[in-house]
């Protein structure tokens, strides 16, 4: 076997345990996987302390106890927010479900000339078994998955507790450890390397850190609509649905369903329906034409359904540890394989095609 065969099969054997490592490990590494993201995010800043001649160990430490607090400040002034709307809202929600039932079969009644006897009684009964059933096991599974998958209370303590002690370490070790990996590069192939992780740094950056701004004012975006326009539970629905919005139109999507649906069962009119439904569009459409383009950028490589596959496929396989990592997977992915695509095209296998 050649020496490439034989390096070829060293990162794959590394590949594969990396692999069965996160499969095993996966909820255990959450709160290590969330301090290395922290460490990222805020590692320029640092740099940026440190050109004002504050010492390194100084800058991670106060990065890290400003994190902390930022966290608990979060949880005593917002969170007893809302996990009253979100416990209230889970109260109304039967009445939600069936005010909106009683809607839906006046709607129905409207058009009975169109349908026959039998029609009627279907929908009516399919309509009744999908409020009273299906959907409240669907929200059931969902709570169930959650908890299972992660937010366990040992994994919310040890996200607390450790996360903030890998964030400053690795902070502290940030310039170090990108030395020592660098030092491991092969002598031969440096610069392509060097350069190829400077792209990923530049598409994760660029994703990342303008993803978190447009996903806050988003947030703000719904709840302060919602809220002015009177919808109930309207500021815990406008929130989720910005911070869901990392995953292209599927925010949007999940807190438009829910907010009309809101809305038809509190308001008897359309007049405030369509005002409602007109502020998810309004969100959308700023979103999609100024907010990210002004703050991601349009040249990062990163196409929406690649996102959605990569967020989907690394929670299914590694709960919310895959979550953390599909966006840097799916951009060292789309990185190296723009590389390989403009290597095999300057190849002669790309040449021989031609002829």
């Amino acid at each position: 076997m050649s020496v490439n065969g034989q390096k070829g099969w060293y990162w794959l054997i590394a590949l594969l345990f990396l692999i069965g490592l996160l499969w095993l490990l996966g909820d255990i590494l959450f709160p290590f996987v969330a301090g290395m993201a922290l460490a990222y995010l805020f590692d320029p800043l640092l740099d940026k302390l440190e050109q004002w001649k504050i010492p390194r160990w100084i800058g991670a430490a106060t990065l890290t106890l400003f994190s902390v607090l930022a966290v608990f400040s979060s949880i005593l002034l917002i969170m007893p927010l809302l996990h009253t709307q979100i416990l209230e809202f889970g109260v109304r929600l039967p009445s939600y479900l069936s005010s909106i039932q009683a809607k839906v079969l006046t709607l129905i009644a409207t058009f009975q000339p169109h349908f026959t006897e039998t029609d009627i009684s279907t929908i009516k009964k399919s309509l009744t078994g999908l409020i009273n059933s299906d959907v409240m096991t669907w929200l059931g599974n969902l709570f169930s998955s959650i908890w299972g998958g992660g937010v366990a209370l040992l994994n919310i303590v040890s996200l607390l507790f450790i996360t903030p002690i890998v964030m400053f370490y690795l902070l502290r070790d940030w310039d170090r450890i990108l030395e020592i990996l660098d030092g491991w590069i092969p002598r031969k192939h440096l610069p392509i390397i060097r350069h190829q992780f400077s792209e990923i740094n530049y598409v994760l950056a660029a994703f990342v850190r303008g993803q978190i701004s447009v996903c806050i004012l988003l947030g703000v975006f719904y709840g302060a609509g919602l809220s002015i326009m009177g919808l109930e539970f309207g500021f815990i629905i406008g929130l989720v649905t910005g911070l869901v919005s990392f995953v292209p139109y599927f925010g949007m999507l999940i807190g438009f369903v829910v907010g009309i649906g809101v809305a038809i069962a509190q308001f008897g009119e359309w007049g405030p329906i369509l005002i409602i439904a007109l502020i998810f569009f309004a969100g959308q459409f700023l979103e999609s034409n100024f907010i990210t383009p002004k703050l991601v950028g349009d040249k990062i490589g990163l196409h929406p359904v690649w996102i959605i596959f990569a967020l989907l496929a690394g929670g299914t396989l590694f709960g919310f540890t895959g979550i953390l990592l599909a966006i840097p997977a799916a951009a060292i992915i789309g990185v190296v394989g723009r590389f390989g695509i403009l290597k095999y095209k300057a190849s002669l296998s790309y040449s021989d095609l031609e002829k």
